[in-house]
Parts: C-alpha cells; structure tokens; sequence
C-alpha cells in the first residue's frame, strides 16, 4: 500500500527513530502490565506475614525486557520496609511463577525489588507544608 507505515508523508518521525518509538512503547506497555499483575499477586495470591501495605509504584524495564525493576512503598518504620523487601526478595521465584501464564512473553524477566523511597519523601513534603500552614496567621 502506497502512503502507508512511518515513511509516509507528514509522519512526524523519520524513519530510522521508528524502531526506537516502537520498542520504548512495548517497554512501557509490559512495565505497566508487570505493575498491574504484581500488585494483584502482592494483595490476592501472596500470604507472607511479613510483606505489610506494600504499594508498587513504579516498574522499570531493560531493553531486552530481561530484567524489571520494581519499585515499592509500604506503610511503616524502617524495619518494615527492610522486613518487606526481605520477604519480597524471598518470594522473587512463586511471583514469577504466577507472572508466567498471566503476561506473554519470550523470556519471563529476572525481577528485582528496590524500597521507592519518593512516597515517603513526599509525604514529608506534605507534613511540613501543613505545619507551615498551620502556623501561619489567619489574614
């Protein structure tokens, strides 16, 4: 078909960066899958007492979607989130396993967990604002 594909005319891309748009979207659209499915498997399929509140938040992909990062919060002191990420990194193979028949793919990918400490920095921004608010006089 004539006019067809990213080569056409009035694509806004030339043609050698579409590989590129193409790949960086698929990593994207299986980071969000992983996210979406992890969090299921965190809150309906996993029974470790230790895991507590735990919130994914965001997941990064390599190229070759070989390997996710996933990155979490989880409500509490430092001891729980140390306690959580132990009992994460316990559970690594039963998630990929349940990962397996959920996502399609090649390759299952390697998945490593890392404490996503902006929830709790946030949450500090907010209280300090609120403590400004609050001493500030009425006008």
């Amino acid at each position: 078909m004539i006019g067809a594909g990213p080569w056409a005319a009035g694509h806004p891309l030339p043609m050698s960066d579409w590989g590129v748009v193409t790949l960086s979207i698929r990593m994207e659209r299986v980071a969000q899958l992983i996210k979406l499915e992890v969090s299921d498997i965190l809150c309906n399929r996993l029974s470790d007492p230790r895991i507590g509140l735990v919130t994914v938040t965001d997941v990064e992909m390599t190229k070759d979607l070989r390997h996710a990062k996933i990155f979490f919060s989880v409500y509490g002191d430092k001891e729980t989130q140390e306690r959580t990420l132990e009992a994460l990194d316990h559970a690594t193979n039963f998630i990929r396993g349940e990962l397996a028949p959920r996502i399609r793919l090649k390759f299952m990918p390697e998945i490593h967990f890392q404490f996503d400490p902006s929830v709790e920095r946030a949450d500090r921004i907010a209280r300090l604002l609120d403590d400004l608010r609050s001493k500030e006089p009425n006008a």
